[in-house]
């Protein structure tokens, strides 16, 4: 029984192994072409091993066209990024977690069909939305501004919410209840009862947040106008078709840099990430 069991266990990690070299291998390829000379990108057949590693592609990917009129200017595009993130992560942690509040411990009239019309807008694709939205921002005069890109963060996200309310629902309500027949209110409840319990949940929130802030490049292509409010995401755009062609152990080496800090904070983060999901999903 124990060498069956045995057995099945290698025959799973061996399965699990397979398929994550399945999913590393863009990355790995991606790492590969960026320390390419320009010459092995494109070779059929393909080159995996370069015959020259040129660890100052990434050098030159950051600086790249600084000599030239189309200059890429990588750390105003990246210095953009963190500030949208910024503004989008703070505003959809604190908007979310307070309508989850209401939605999970507070009572009041309609509140389900509140919460149900709230999931119902997760089903509406972003395309129908574009043009109501982009209308809306244009009378508000705020095309060419950041502010179409996080304002809407601090008015809430169903998918969000709906995590948040589930995670407070598994909070034993007698906490709240022994906290108001000490006089607390609903208010100093939140604050430092439910939101310290809650660190996991909204690590997962806010990690969301950031990466698809980060890795936005509808948005900015809709609303940014000028250059120097671009963000990385429209930034390597940039990287095609200059000088006659493709620089692509450059744009791989850019694309590299970019995906880094996601990696990064994944990385600090994932103990809290996964508890905040597996928590989340026992109710």
């Amino acid at each position: 029984m124990k060498s069956k069991k045995k057995w099945l266990t290698i025959l799973t990690h061996g399965v699990l192994i397979s398929f994550s070299c399945l999913f590393i291998f863009p990355f790995l390829w991606l790492l590969d072409t960026a320390i390419k000379p320009i010459g092995e990108t494109m070779k059929e057949p393909p080159v995996w091993i370069p015959s020259k590693f040129e660890f100052h592609n990434f050098w030159d990917a950051i600086t790249y066209g600084s000599d030239k009129v189309g200059y890429i200017p990588f750390f105003v595009y990246a210095q953009n990024s963190l500030m949208l993130c910024t503004l989008v992560v703070v505003g959809r942690v604190i908007s979310n977690s307070v309508v989850a509040y209401a939605f999970a411990r507070l009572r009041w009239w309609g509140r389900d069909f509140v919460f149900a019309l709230t999931l119902a807008t997760m089903m509406v694709p972003f395309p129908v939305l574009m043009v109501p939205t982009f209308t809306i921002f244009r009378h508000l005069d705020w095309i060419g501004t950041y502010r179409p890109l996080w304002v809407p963060a601090w008015f809430g996200s169903a998918f969000s919410i709906f995590l948040l309310r589930q995670f407070f629902r598994t909070i034993p309500f007698e906490l709240s209840e022994a906290a108001r027949i000490d006089g607390a209110g609903e208010w100093l409840i939140f604050k430092s009862i439910i939101l310290p319990l809650c660190k996991p949940a909204l690590s997962v929130v806010a990690l969301f947040a950031f990466m698809g802030t980060w890795n936005d490049f509808l948005g900015p292509l809709i609303y940014l106008l000028r250059q120097d409010t671009f963000t990385l995401a429209i930034g390597l755009e940039f990287y095609h078709s200059k000088a006659g062609g493709t620089q692509w152990n450059l744009l791989m080496a850019a694309t590299a840099i970019v995906i880094m800090p996601v990696m990064i904070v994944f990385f600090f983060c994932q103990k809290q990430f996964i508890k905040g999901i597996a928590i989340t999903g026992i109710k």
